[in-house]
């Protein structure tokens, strides 16, 4: 019997993903789930930076700490989903997206809304996870 794994892909005669996220991600029978709280830009200090980037920043280092915590890794990820308050620079986020998954996306929805949790958030970052 084959090792249970998470797997990924883009449906045949479907449209090619137009970021960098997978159409599926199948999670094996008897994985655990994780599921993380929204990760924002708070900075080590507690401070919320009032630029995007720098909150993109930050963002990423969070999620990277609470991965760590569970000994995830990113290949433990299966759905990403991204609010941000306005417009994201996708090359500095994609810069960051990559270096965590590479090229083994998971998948992903984005939505721009009004308003987070509190005024000066801008991005926040919702993971859901599975480790076989």
């Amino acid at each position: 019997m084959e090792h249970a794994k998470i797997t990924r892909k883009n449906p045949e005669g479907m449209y090619t993903p137009v970021g960098n996220y997978t159409h599926i991600t199948k999670i094996p029978r008897d994985a655990e789930l994780y599921v993380t709280s929204g990760q924002i830009g708070v900075g080590p200090d507690g401070e919320i930076p009032g630029q995007m980037n720098e909150q993109i920043k930050h963002t990423f280092a969070n999620i990277q700490s609470v991965l760590q915590s569970e000994a995830l890794t990113s290949g433990n990820i299966i759905k990403v989903n991204i609010w941000a308050t306005e417009k994201i620079d996708w090359d500095y986020l994609y810069g960051e997206w990559n270096t965590l998954f590479g090229s083994n996306y998971p998948a992903m929805t984005i939505g721009y809304i009004s308003e987070l949790g509190l005024p000066e958030i801008k991005i926040e970052i919702e993971l859901w996870a599975a480790k076989v």
